[in-house]
């Protein structure tokens, strides 16, 4: 088994006082410590977790959260682009 199969992504998804509440690969999510986790982690950062020596490896996955921001920009884009203008009247 190679490096890359052995390696989770897991996706920042808040962070709240001293913990960051990530997202699993099963899409469930737990609360890590964030002094546990890189230096200058914000929320929708993407994780690549690999299993070390020493526990595990965790490091800022930049291609990926570009990729996943990117993708979220253009669903939203899409969905303002349906969106009616002009004023709505209640």
């Amino acid at each position: 088994m190679t490096d890359d199969q052995r390696a989770k992504h897991v996706t920042v998804d808040g962070l709240e006082g001293e913990y960051a509440r990530v997202e699993l690969p099963d899409g469930t999510t737990e609360d890590w410590l964030l002094r546990d986790l890189p230096d200058g982690v914000r929320e929708g950062d993407v994780l690549t977790v690999r299993a070390g020596d020493e526990g595990f490896e965790l490091e800022l996955d930049h291609e990926q959260t570009q990729q996943r921001r990117a993708h979220a920009q253009t669903q939203l884009d899409a969905l303002n682009s349906a969106a009616p203008s002009g004023e709505i009247d209640l």
